[in-house]
């Protein structure tokens, strides 16, 4: 902005020029992606529940006791039914044996539904969890952090930082940084994913999770990094990436009749 001055009308031409200042954006008062970086990471979930569906990509990195593996899944997800359909791949066995076959899961209010989940579960039938029972709410259990849990996580986001703008192929975005509280989330969180969110709170030793959000310019969430630490026979530090892209894409999820849900025993 260019300022002229004047000799005659000063004070006047400074008021005029206080109120083109503030009228053009150019004050102190501008939103700017720093400022506002609360309230839009905060409303990532209703953006995307506005949005509609999108195709998501998944990356579950553990790491306990010096081995490291890495879970990933592919599939979408219907932000507006709160319903989704993931494709898991688990690795190669550590000691060298061929991977597990691909686990489809389907994601629904409340349950998890698993096709091959193995441990004595025939092929050709499905299991289904309570994801209100499990202690951490399906944040990690399915080896994919559900898309639509991790949206609702932001909710109660805090301390959040500007890191600055890159790209996620090809789409400018604004990274942001900061810390959630999962019981926080939980009471702000939508009706279908309170539930779950509540049992993982009471669940995890600690609460607070970092994350790194990726916004694009219409506030959508375009990729979304969390990190858990939890005790099961030792301390396991899991990091959770989901990836959403394609957004608008129809997603159809079938959940499964009641005869082909396994009811038998699941080997640990």
């Amino acid at each position: 902005m260019v300022v002229h001055r004047h000799r005659r009308g000063s004070t006047a031409s400074l008021a005029v020029l206080a109120a083109l200042v503030t009228a053009s954006g150019c004050g102190t008062d501008d939103p700017s992606p720093a400022a506002d970086g609360t309230a839009a990471v905060r409303g990532a979930a209703d953006v995307l529940a506005r949005t509609g569906s999108a195709r998501a990509r998944t990356a579950m990195e553990m790491a306990t006791g010096g081995t490291r593996v890495t879970i990933r899944g592919e599939g979408g997800v219907d932000f507006r039914k709160q319903m989704g359909q993931l494709l898991v791949m688990l690795p190669a066995d550590v000691t060298g044996k061929p991977g597990h076959r691909p686990i489809t899961e389907l994601l629904a209010p409340g349950a998890l539904y698993m096709k091959n989940r193995g441990a004595g579960v025939p092929a050709d039938k499905w299991v289904r969890v309570d994801t209100t029972a499990l202690a951490d709410g399906n944040l990690v259990t399915g080896g994919a952090t559900d898309p639509l849990a991790a949206a609702e996580l932001l909710r109660a986001a805090d301390g959040v930082t500007y890191v600055g703008e890159t790209e996620l192929s090809g789409t400018k975005v604004r990274h942001y940084r900061g810390t959630t509280d999962i019981g926080r989330a939980a009471r702000t969180a939508s009706p279908q994913l309170r539930g779950a969110l509540e049992a993982a709170a009471k669940g995890f030793s600690k609460d607070t999770v970092p994350f790194d959000a990726y916004l694009d310019e219409d506030g959508r969430l375009r990729k979304v990094r969390l990190r858990f630490s939890y005790v099961n026979n030792g301390v396991i530090d899991v990091s959770s990436t989901t990836l959403l892209y394609g957004f608008g894409t129809p997603v159809k999820v079938v959940l499964p009749a009641s005869e082909d849900i396994y009811a038998g025993r699941i080997a640990d």
